[in-house]
This record gives structure tokens, C-alpha cells and sequence, in this order.
């Protein structure tokens, strides 16, 4: 049997790559792009509200993708606001700002009330979990766009940032050390490739399998890991130690911590340092190749820090004490795996 990978699942990220290309070409006809001081290619946008402002505005928007038909298929909608407040606030996050304020968009063909309870609840979760006001949002009722109770979110944050505490590729210099926080499984990436094995093995998300210490639906279904509270308070209290952050998302390791190296330097990451869990060897099985598993999917990395070589042991203990007093973040780890080195090149693993 053919490998499955994201593209015949039906999500081709080379496209989706032209697109953002597309998209900056686009945005380059603009007015006031003398504001713009980062733009379409980071994890965030920044822009300056007036000409020389010492704070800067951050801007991210994302969605849920896929996740939300695993997660109506197994009743379990709850954690979805988690999902969608998580994946704008570790974007925003990357830029060393703090989020100020957080908008929702609901789409569906029918609104079905409590539904909508239940994932507004776990919007608000979202947003006290990153230390942001929901300050508004829409709610579309499209009927023939989708059919029945079929429905779409997406997320919108803003953040704020001094310009001087603006992390990035002009920070990170080779010596450089790579902390990587633990992620929570999927997080809310590659789940069209999750459906299309589960489909394929006829996988029974209430079963816990060899290795799981939960059924696979709740492994599959936890909610992304925000990481707001903790990195921004070290980023706060330290100034100097961290000098880029990578939120793992889809494209994997790779393509997300290239987004945050000047192209003077590559980042040697050691595999072997990322804690193991076997619900990536339950979903790869015989059917994805190591390759596509690590252009996918975080494989147990949420966020990567890039921080100063001789602060590296202090950040990291710093940050797991700061993880500790969040519940939500409990039993994530904080680890070494990596460096920066001098050369142009791809990111690089070993181990």
C-alpha cells in the first residue's frame, strides 16, 4: 500500500506556500507600508503606529483546521477555543510581544446554541490561559455554504511589543543554544493526515493503545499548549537571554525554525534530546515516511527559544520553574536539543 502523506490527504503545502508568496506580492500594493515593520513571512506582523513608536503592534490570525471534525466525530468539542486562542497567542508570542486583545470567528450552516456555548467557553479558557481579553468577534450563519451544523472557526490576536525587546533573526548569532518545550501531541496541525490513517487502519479513537496512558482520541483531542504566561515573563525579567522563538507548527521543525535564523547560520537540532511519545509511532505505523512525519507534524516539540549559549542552563531552568506554576502546562518539559552554527544552510538533525 501506497504511503499516505499531507498532500493526498488533501493538503499540498507547496501550494500553500505560492499562495504566501502570492499574498506578500499582493500586500506590497498597499497603502502605509512605510508602517510595516515585519510583514507576511514571520510568525507575526509588526507594525509601527506612528513613524519612530517605541511600541510596536502585533497582528496573527489562524483556525482549527481539521481538528474540529476529529473532535465532533469523538464528542469532545470543548478544548477547541483552546486551540484556536493557542495558535494565534504562540505566534504572537515569537515576536516577544504580549497579546492585548482577541477577536473569534464562527461560521456554520445552522447555529445549534449549545454548541456555541461550548465553544465559546472554550474560547474564554483560551484567552485566560494567555493572559488576553476576547474583545469581540463574529458569528456567520451560512446555510448552502455549509451543510447542517458544519462550522468554521478562526482567531484573530493583537499584541503589543516595546521595539527595542523585538525578538528575532537580527538577535541569533552561531553559539546560540535551541530550549525546546514540550508540545501536548498535535496541537491543531496535520489532522487531514491523521483522519486519512485513522480512516485507513480503522483506528477506535476509545481505545488506549500500547504506549497511550489515555484512549487515542483524547491523545489526538488535547488542546494546543500555550506557552504565553511562562516565555513571556522570562523574555520580561531577562532581557538579553532569549533572542528568536519558533512556534512548531506545520512544516515541522525544519521550516519553522528557518523563519527565525539570519541566513549567515544554520541550527543543528539533536533528536535524540525531544522526549519520547508513542503517539507518533502509533500514527506514522507503515504509512507516513520519517520525512513527511517531520514535515508535518511538531513530533514533540511545541516552541522553540534560541537563547544566549552562556544563559542556556539558566533559561531553562528558569522557564521549566515558570512552566510548574501553570497547571495547563504541567508535565511539559524543557530541554537542550540543540545549537546554532556559523554557515548558510538547512536546518540540520541529528540523532
Amino acid at each position: 500500500m501506497a504511503p499516505l502523506d499531507y498532500k493526498n490527504a488533501g493538503v499540498d503545502i507547496d501550494a500553500g506556500e505560492q499562495v504566501a508568496r502570492i499574498a506578500a506580492r499582493v500586500s506590497a500594493k498597499t497603502p502605509g507600508r512605510d508602517t510595516i515593520v515585519s510583514g507576511i513571512g514571520g510568525f507575526a506582523a509588526l507594525v509601527s503606529p506612528e513613524p519612530d513608536s517605541a511600541s510596536l503592534l502585533v497582528f496573527s490570525t489562524d483556525g482549527v483546521g481539521t481538528k474540529l471534525l476529529l473532535a465532533r466525530q469523538y464528542g469532545m468539542m470543548q478544548d477547541l477555543g483552546i486551540d484556536l486562542v493557542a495558535m494565534c497567542a504562540n505566534d504572537v508570542l515569537c515576536t516577544g510581544a504580549r497579546g492585548i486583545a482577541f477577536l473569534d470567528y464562527y461560521a456554520t450552516g445552522a447555529l445549534d446554541l449549545d454548541e456555541a456555548d461550548v465553544l465559546l467557553q472554550g474560547i474564554a479558557e483560551g484567552c485566560r490561559r494567555a493572559d488576553v481579553p476576547l474583545v469581540g468577534g463574529e458569528t456567520a450563519e451560512l446555510p448552502g455554504l455549509y451543510t447542517g451544523r458544519d462550522f468554521d472557526l478562526a482567531g484573530f490576536m493583537a499584541g503589543i511589543v516595546q521595539r527595542d525587546a523585538v525578538l528575532g533573526p537580527d538577535l541569533v548569532k552561531p553559539g546560540d543554544v535551541l530550549i525546546g518545550i514540550r508540545s501536548t501531541g498535535p496541537h491543531s496541525n496535520g489532522y487531514s493526515l491523521i483522519r486519512k490513517v485513522i480512516e485507513r487502519r480503522s483506528l477506535d479513537l476509545g481505545h488506549v493503545y500500547e504506549g497511550l496512558d489515555r484512549p487515542l482520541g483524547e491523545a489526538l483531542l488535547a488542546p494546543t499548549a500555550i506557552y504565553s504566561r511562562p516565555v513571556w515573563q522570562l523574555h520580561r525579567e531577562h532581557p538579553g537571554m532569549v533572542h528568536a522563538a519558533a512556534h512548531i507548527t506545520g512544516g515541522g521543525l525544519a521550516g519553522n525554525l528557518q523563519r527565525v535564523l539570519p541566513r549567515d547560520v544554520h541550527a543543528m537540532v539533536d533528536r535524540s534530546a525531544i522526549p519520547e511519545n508513542p503517539l507518533w509511532d502509533l500514527l506514522q505505523g507503515n504509512d507516513i515516511t520519517d520525512a513527511e512525519m517531520r514535515r508535518v507534524f511538531n513530533m514533540g516539540v511545541g516552541m522553540v527559544l534560541i537563547v544566549a549559549a552562556g544563559l542556556a542552563d539558566k533559561a531553562r531552568e528558569l522557564l521549566q520553574g515558570l512552566m510548574a506554576e501553570q497547571e495547563f502546562l504541567h508535565g511539559l518539559d524543557v530541554f537542550v536539543m540543540g545549537e546554532v552554527r556559523s554557515g548558510a544552510g538547512p536546518v540540520r538533525e541529528s540523532g
